[in-house]
């Protein structure tokens, strides 16, 4: 079985040997709320793929000492997710589920028919609860990685930000139902170049969203015979790449 995993940035630089001491709301809830013992395994990670194993050496009310056996460092593919904003707070489970199937950067998207909209306080209370979503759901999947979720783009945001990642080396997929392209049939010549996956909201995305997105390097892909919803539609997706590019197949760290 696997250890339970705590972030704390001191991970990022520890040492077999050490002792990290972990304090605060991380802290709290290992030793009050799961009720974690001495002696027990843990992970404390920084949230950028540093991991740090041991055994929990001292504990005490909001506080906790990790005596460090292993270090390593998790190598997730890159991988961002550009997820509409959904109604039904069904982009709220996708970002759950992205974030367990290895996903490393989340980017909201208001697209043009979504109906949710993040305006003034509320663009900076829904990122925060996405962040929130994303780091429960790294901690629950014992991930080292809790992928950061940017502020809400715009699609001519979104647009512009594609191009850059193109240049890049990236490539990116956009889900569209009338894509010709199944996302099963593409080919990879480098299994770990950068992906980037445009979710859709339940309204889908607009022919002119999807045609500014191809215009900036986009690639439009079908992911099946069925029209799935915004919550499941992404997750599926990276399920399926994860599976065609042998991610699956790797040690999920490496020293």
């Amino acid at each position: 079985m696997t250890a339970p995993v705590f972030v704390d940035p001191a991970a990022a630089t520890a040492a077999a040997g050490d002792v990290l001491r972990v304090e605060g709301d991380e802290a709290r809830h290992a030793v009050t709320v799961q009720r974690r013992q001495v002696g027990e395994r843990v992970d404390v990670v920084d949230g950028a793929g540093a991991r740090a194993r041991g055994v929990l050496a001292a504990t005490g009310d909001r506080w906790m000492e990790v005596r460090v056996e292993a270090v390593s460092r998790d190598r997730d593919p890159e991988v961002t997710l550009v997820q509409a904003l959904a109604k039904g707070g069904r982009d709220e489970q996708a970002v759950e589920a992205a974030v367990e199937l290895g996903v490393t950067r989340i980017v909201p998207w208001a697209s043009d028919r979504a109906i949710v909209q993040w305006r003034g306080p509320k663009a900076a209370k829904g990122r925060e609860k996405w962040a929130s979503l994303a780091l429960a759901a790294a901690k629950q999947s014992r991930r080292a990685v809790v992928p950061p979720v940017d502020d809400a783009a715009t699609t001519r945001q979104l647009a512009a930000r594609v191009a850059e990642a193109v240049a890049s080396g990236a490539r990116v997929l956009v889900l569209h139902e009338a894509a010709a392209a199944p996302i099963t049939a593409l080919n990879w010549d480098d299994a770990d170049t950068a992906v980037w996956l445009v979710v859709g909201p339940e309204g889908g995305i607009s022919d002119a969203e999807v045609e500014a997105l191809t215009a900036a390097g986009a690639e439009a892909v079908v992911l099946g015979p069925h029209v799935l919803r915004a919550s499941s539609a992404g997750p599926a997706a990276l399920a399926a790449l994860a599976a065609l590019r042998g991610h699956w197949a790797r040690p999920e760290a490496h020293p």
